[in-house]
């Protein structure tokens, strides 16, 4: 019987926006992101949810998927309650193998789900700035990325506002779940690029 302890969250702390609190997630977000997951609408870009909320709740607390989960709520002046999940998951780099070492734990992948009731107000925009700063501020990561279908406008738009940078389009390499083989397309930034459309903005546009 394993007695090794469940991985440490990668958010160590909460943090705070203008609208905002995001935190690591825990077992008893289950629920309230199955409401959201499981509509049509959000599971056509995801990877795949669970038919059942049973099924669910034993994926969403996996350990290792648990670390790298962070929760989006809006804060109490902006009327509270859960909006969003978001993934901030630590990688290795790849290198050769004589400087392997130097690259552990030197690149974070995001990625996001939002409540589509909750989409259009540039909550999304104001939570993926925060945690890329947060990723080179905090964990000195020297290198963030993101994926998506090239059908799902609304995340790249998001990628590209949070100053994210294309630089992969890969033709029909994704087989949907309707049968199509699809585009995807890459987004990364550096720590050196953060500076470039990472600020907080007052008129945030819509998701």
């Amino acid at each position: 019987m394993s007695t090794a302890s469940p991985p440490a969250p990668i958010l160590r702390t909460p943090i705070t926006t203008r609208r905002l609190v995001i935190r690591p997630g825990t077992c008893r977000d289950a629920g309230a992101t199955w409401a959201y997951r499981r509509l049509e609408t959000v599971n056509e870009w995801l990877g795949g949810t669970p038919a059942t909320f049973e099924e669910y709740r034993d994926l969403f607390t996996e350990p290792d998927r648990l670390a790298d989960t962070v929760i989006v709520e809006l804060d109490d002046r902006h009327g509270g309650g859960v909006i969003g999940d978001f993934m901030v998951r630590g990688a290795d780099a790849w290198a050769q193998q004589d400087v392997a070492e130097l690259a552990r734990r030197s690149q974070v992948e995001l990625g996001w789900v939002l409540d589509p009731a909750h989409e259009g107000r540039g909550y999304a925009t104001e939570a993926v700035q925060a945690l890329i700063r947060y990723c080179f501020d905090e964990l000195a990561i020297r290198r963030i990325v993101a994926t998506s279908f090239l059908d799902n406008e609304r995340s790249w738009r998001l990628m590209e506002r949070a100053g994210m940078r294309r630089e992969l389009h890969a033709v029909g390499d994704a087989l949907h779940r309707s049968g199509r083989w699809l585009d995807s397309v890459g987004y990364a930034i550096l720590r050196e690029e953060s500076g470039q459309g990472a600020a907080d903005n007052e008129q945030a546009p819509a998701e």
